[in-house]
């Protein structure tokens, strides 16, 4: 995918921020780096860049609505939010839209999906 193409699909490398946040010695930190390189790299985004952020206590869980790990934020957002879950230290799964699952990850093309979806910063209110 080009820059055309990113542009298409509101994909803008420049303002997009995204954050891992984990539990401590979370098995999931090293493959959920992994498949959103692979899924970054796959949508043309080479240079673009993320951090991971260990989430230490749930009083830190509270103030980020983490609700497992681990979670993508994507500028700020959840895109697998699910309403009601409530925060707190602990493992989350994710199910596939097609009912497979649970796993620690979400699916590739979920995640590829997700991150058009982002409002990129300059548009935040």
């Amino acid at each position: 995918m080009d820059a055309e193409d990113r542009e298409a699909e509101g994909v803008d490398a420049e303002v997009m921020d995204i954050e891992i946040l984990v539990v401590p010695d979370c098995p999931n930190t090293g493959p959920a780096a992994e498949l959103l390189r692979q899924v970054l790299d796959d949508m043309g985004l080479h240079d673009t860049g993320f951090s991971t952020r260990v989430i230490a206590d749930r009083a830190e869980a509270e103030a980020v609505a983490f609700t497992g790990s681990p979670t993508f934020l994507i500028d700020g957002r959840d895109p697998f939010a699910e309403p009601g879950r409530p925060s707190g230290l602990a493992c989350r799964l994710y199910r596939d839209p097609d009912g497979s699952g649970p796993s620690g990850l979400p699916g590739a093309e979920r995640l590829r999906q997700a991150l058009p979806q982002a409002r990129p910063r300059d548009l935040k209110g």
